[in-house]
């Protein structure tokens, strides 16, 4: 209980500082990358063309994240697996970028987030894939053509791995340190599914069969009796499947529904399905993330001692990084933040 409730003193002092809640609205006056960096690093900001600040500030927002979660996963002498599995999230991401690099015959080595003692990956030893990950929980990849199939089926055998050993890792957790968890990664899971499907389903043509086989799927814990069919985090995304993405009323039983961008011509007109509506993939992911931030920022402060605390901090310095990610590619290409928050909907 005592490195539970100094992880969580910790926390709530480093979320009074991110641009979380009330001070995200502080980001609405800035114009310029250089402003960004001064609200940001107040301390340590610094004097770079704008070009050079682009990528330079990108890399410090990244490690600052991180270096937060770290710190607070740190705080625990023997971390609980699920928050070490989450802190490898990033080595997921940036080993599928160094893999994606060889492919595409890149001769400077893609950089990679510093996770410290949590690290696993042998980044060092790239290109040699096999030095990289053997001994490690990507071993796997190693397996017959894995690392020769196309980058949409590498991404999807990444994102499977890495949520079915998460999830794993929380149900093995006390009932009593898992209900926020379990509730927020489950949504999670279901969201990611969902958008998922969109994509394949508007950028890249695919049908129903050929999208099934890229969902993560992971049975979902049965209340009561048991049922005739056992239920799934990709029910939701399977079921998207069937509705046009051109007519809005279609969708109107689907539970992520309320995600989907407005049919706003339409309900002015009095029109429940215009045939100008399109299913936005980019619109629906934004949505989910707003959706998953104010589940993370409403359970932070219920249950204080809880590894429940935990998760949500990890997930709204997750979130904090992307807005911010957000403000500095919005500047980069001319757009006010106040547009690109009103673009991503963030609020308090």
């Amino acid at each position: 209980m005592g490195e539970r409730a100094y992880a969580y003193a910790k926390a709530c002092g480093i979320i009074g500082k991110s641009f979380i809640g009330k001070r995200i609205r502080n980001l609405q006056s800035i114009s310029r990358l250089s402003e960004l960096d001064r609200m940001v690093f107040p301390a340590a900001s610094r004097d770079l063309p704008e070009k050079e600040l682009l990528i330079d500030i990108e890399d410090r927002i990244a490690s600052r994240a991180i270096n937060s979660i770290i710190a607070i996963v740190d705080c625990f002498s023997s971390p609980p697996e699920f928050l070490s599995l989450l802190l490898s999230g990033y080595e997921y991401v940036d080993l599928e970028s160094a893999i994606f690099s060889i492919r595409e015959k890149e001769k400077t080595k893609p950089a990679h987030t510093d996770l410290g003692r949590f690290q696993t990956v042998h980044f060092n030893l790239w290109p040699d894939i096999q030095a990289m990950i053997e001994g490690t929980q990507f071993a796997f990849l190693l397996e017959k053509e894995t690392l020769s199939q196309e980058d949409t089926f590498l991404q999807t055998l990444l994102d499977q791995h890495y949520y079915k050993a998460l999830w794993k890792s929380i149900l093995a957790l006390p009932k009593n340190d898992r209900r926020v968890t379990e509730r927020i990664l489950s949504d999670e899971i279901s969201l990611k599914n969902s958008c998922w499907a969109l994509r394949l389903r508007t950028y890249y043509r695919m049908s129903a069969d050929e999208i099934k086989p890229h969902l993560i799927d992971i049975p979902l814990r049965r209340k009561g009796p048991a049922k005739s069919r056992s239920r799934s985090m990709a029910d939701e995304a399977i079921r998207c499947l069937e509705f046009p993405l051109d007519d809005f009323s279609s969708w109107a039983s689907w539970r992520w529904k309320d995600f989907l961008n407005p049919d706003s011509a339409g309900a002015s007109a009095g029109f429940l399905a215009p045939r100008h509506w399109k299913a936005d993939p980019r619109y629906f992911q934004n949505a989910a993330s707003r959706y998953l931030y104010r589940l993370a920022k409403h359970n932070f402060h219920l249950r204080p001692f809880s590894l429940d605390s935990i998760f949500c901090f990890i997930k709204l310095k997750q979130f904090e990084e992307d807005i911010l990610t957000n403000c500095i590619e919005g500047l980069n290409m001319g757009m006010s933040n106040r547009e690109i928050l009103s673009m991503l909907e963030a609020e308090s």
